[in-house]
């Protein structure tokens, strides 16, 4: 599995941020092809308090040829310029690759 993974520092506005991230952008990633799973992950805190990022979202894939032409899509190019207009100043944008799971360490 590949994903791509999208790391939003702390919005001046989280109201207005999320609203518009899970009633437009979502939506819209969400349509991309080839996408298998999307999760999003509020970030909370980090062990040293406070943390700089506040949202993340990674977007299972199957591989990179999938990656690739889900990015290159109508739903890829719209999710894109969508997420420029509202977060640009705010995310990161990563690609990874699974290597495994960790053992349960109970």
């Amino acid at each position: 599995m590949v994903k791509v993974i999208a790391l939003y520092k702390q919005p001046e506005n989280a109201q207005k941020f999320d609203e518009h991230y899970f009633n437009t952008h979502a939506p819209i990633t969400a349509k991309i092809p080839g996408l298998k799973k999307m999760e999003v992950t509020k970030i909370v805190g980090s062990p040293m308090g406070k943390s700089d990022y506040y949202l993340m979202c990674e977007m299972y894939y199957e591989d990179h040829e999938s990656m690739k032409a889900g990015m290159k899509s109508q739903e890829g190019k719209a999710s894109g310029k969508d997420l420029m207009s509202f977060a640009g100043d705010l995310v990161t944008l990563m690609i990874g690759e699974e290597v495994g799971e960790t053992a349960d360490t109970n």
